[in-house]
């Protein structure tokens, strides 16, 4: 073996063989936990768990660590806070809110069976009102007509004054009857007529047109008094001239009752 081959010596790369030591966790004793503010980390919840759980092993090892870091004083005090803010106790039930109570909560419960008693009844009476004035409409769109027991002859004499709010004569109130009115237009130069009825304060009823009078001198008109709802009607009268023009010539108003 040469000189040369002998002296070359293969050196261990560097960290071969070598191990890096483990990290070890700081050891938890007294001055640690003053040094690193441990008390209050983890009163204020600022401490991780390893942390909390090593500092709550070191407390039960060493008691005698409470009444050096004065700790029963900060919970008196913090608990003397608590008091004078009016909050629970931690180890105390919230108060519970008024609608949380269970005497509210039966009372809401009776207020609301009692509302949907009440919307019911309501529901029903309106029904009933719907249907009543149902019936009621169609009984008007029908207009069913009474059967006249008897017939009531009636001769008026018209104003030729104008018109009156008052009626000069009242039918209906009692058993239908067939009106037969006799308007005397003797002293009227016409003779022929056209008759408006209108009924008082609502509208027109009916026109008439070219009705001619009797030799007694009379117009003649005949109605089932069931046919006119209860109210006042007025009857204008126009004469029909030659040519067929309407002039004005008397009038009269008719009660109806039913």
């Amino acid at each position: 073996m040469s000189s040369e081959s002998a002296s070359h010596v293969v050196k261990p790369a560097p960290g071969a063989g070598t191990q890096a030591p483990a990290s070890v966790a700081p050891l938890m004793d007294r001055d640690f936990i003053a040094r690193n503010q441990i008390v209050e980390r983890y009163l204020s919840g600022r401490l991780p768990i390893k942390g909390a759980t090593e500092f709550e092993r070191f407390c039960r090892e060493h008691p005698e660590l409470l009444d050096e870091l004065g700790l029963a004083e900060r919970v008196n005090a913090a608990l003397r806070l608590l008091e004078a803010s009016g909050k629970p106790e931690p180890w105390q039930e919230a108060p519970k809110k008024p609608w949380e109570k269970p005497q509210v909560l039966i009372g809401l419960g009776v207020a609301a069976v009692a509302l949907a008693i009440a919307l019911a009844v309501v529901w029903n009476g309106s029904s009933e009102k719907t249907q009543r004035i149902a019936a009621l409409e169609e009984q008007v769109r029908l207009q069913p007509l009474d059967p006249a027991t008897s017939t009531r002859t009636i001769r008026l004499l018209p104003s030729r004054q104008g018109s009156s709010l008052s009626p000069a004569v009242v039918l209906g109130g009692g058993a239908t009857q067939l009106a037969d009115l006799r308007f005397d237009l003797s002293r009227s130069p016409h003779r022929n007529f056209r008759i408006t009825i209108d009924r008082i304060d609502q509208g027109r009823v009916g026109v008439i047109h070219n009705i001619a009078k009797d030799s007694n001198g009379h117009v003649r008109i005949a109605f089932n008094t069931s046919a006119l709802g209860p109210g006042n009607y007025e009857f204008t009268i126009e004469g029909l001239t030659w040519k067929g023009e309407a002039v004005p010539d008397s009038w009269i108003t008719i009660g109806v009752q039913r």
